[in-house]
């Protein structure tokens, strides 16, 4: 599966969370690949909540928002979110410019604790570059 998500914002998020640690361009990549697949998986529970009310179009309530935030105030595009939405359901969904925006902000909270997770691990291992590893140990211990 390719990585729909450009790195550039993901690799913003985890700097915002760095402090003075650098940061590697595996963890960026590693970063992004795990928030796609975590908003292909939330799409998905958002497509069964838009088929239980009879709908073909996922709203940000579908993913459990009830009041979608400035799109300006994101650090992730919409647009590479909206791909990731329709990843693994059914190209006969289509999803709402709220849904998009609701559906960034979860993942951008969610790289955001990530992020700072990783920045963690590296200081613990005295290192002062957070790397993939630091990503992948995250998801090892708590997910």
């Amino acid at each position: 599966m390719s990585v729909e998500l450009p790195f550039a914002p993901v690799d913003t998020i985890i700097r915002r969370n760095a402090g003075s640690l650098r940061v590697s361009a595996d963890a960026a990549e590693e970063l992004a690949r795990r928030i796609q697949g975590h908003g292909a998986t939330l799409a998905i529970d958002a497509a069964e909540h838009a088929t239980a009310d009879g709908r073909k179009t996922l709203m940000a309530q579908d993913f459990g928002v009830e009041q979608a935030i400035d799109k300006d105030s994101l650090t992730l595009p919409i647009a590479p979110v909206d791909r990731i939405a329709r990843l693994r359901i059914d190209n006969k969904y289509r999803v709402a410019m709220d849904a998009r925006i609701a559906l960034a902000d979860i993942l951008e909270d969610y790289a955001e604790d990530i992020a700072l997770a990783a920045a963690t691990l590296a200081r613990h291992a005295n290192r002062r570059t957070i790397k993939a590893e630091d990503i992948q140990t995250y998801f090892e211990l708590f997910e």
